[in-house]
């Protein structure tokens, strides 16, 4: 007989726990979660520890911090998988006019707001890679709603390849296709040489 490969299974050891979207708490809620629910690892997060299961009583599949359950089998057997947002555009549009401005290190996003409804509104998420001690770092992050249109990031010179990011309207049943954000590129302002003059040539 063939052996079945042996998934990871983990039971939640706290109250109240958060099955999200994705593997960070920047991700919109998906599902609460109660002492002794039980599931199965089925991935791990491309960056991080968070995992991908499927809770037995709840019946779905989110992501769920390492930290809020106990965990019986090796997480790192099981693949990377990859984070599948539900996308909505039926009711309302990605945000627009959207710009980036730095200031030595700090890059400064900024878009115009998107009407919502006060029951859909779930404000904006941003999905960046920054260079950060001289790597690219993964940044999520989420604003809390329609009016907080800015967000600032830590972006450092040092990196072979060029940060870049992404940016989403979020409303209570997923999100909007991403815009692409404009990323400054790192500039040094250089000292300008002083151009050299030839000297008149003599009269003899």
């Amino acid at each position: 007989p063939t052996p079945t490969f042996n998934f990871p299974k983990v039971t939640v050891n706290v109250a109240a726990a958060a099955c999200l979207y994705g593997p960070s708490t920047a991700y919109l809620y998906h599902w609460t979660l109660q002492a002794g629910d039980t599931g199965t690892v089925y991935g791990r997060a491309p960056v991080g520890t968070w995992l991908y299961v499927y809770m037995d009583r709840v019946g779905k599949w989110c992501w769920i911090s390492p930290y809020v359950v106990d965990v019986v089998g090796d997480p790192n057997t099981v693949i990377v998988e990859t984070v599948r947002l539900p996308v909505t555009n039926a009711l309302y549009a990605p945000p627009t006019n959207v710009r980036a401005e730095r200031q030595g290190d700090q890059v400064t996003i900024s878009w115009a707001p998107v009407s919502m409804t006060q029951d859909d509104d779930r404000g904006y998420f941003l999905e960046v890679w920054v260079c950060q001690g001289g790597n690219l770092v993964w940044v999520p992050a989420s604003l809390p709603d329609q009016y907080h249109t800015q967000y600032t990031f830590t972006d450092q010179q040092g990196c072979p390849d060029p940060s870049h990011g992404e940016l989403r309207t979020i409303e209570k049943h997923g999100y909007t296709d991403a815009v692409q954000i404009p990323w400054p590129p790192y500039t040094v302002n250089r000292p300008v040489e002083d151009t050299p003059t030839e000297s008149p040539t003599p009269v003899p």
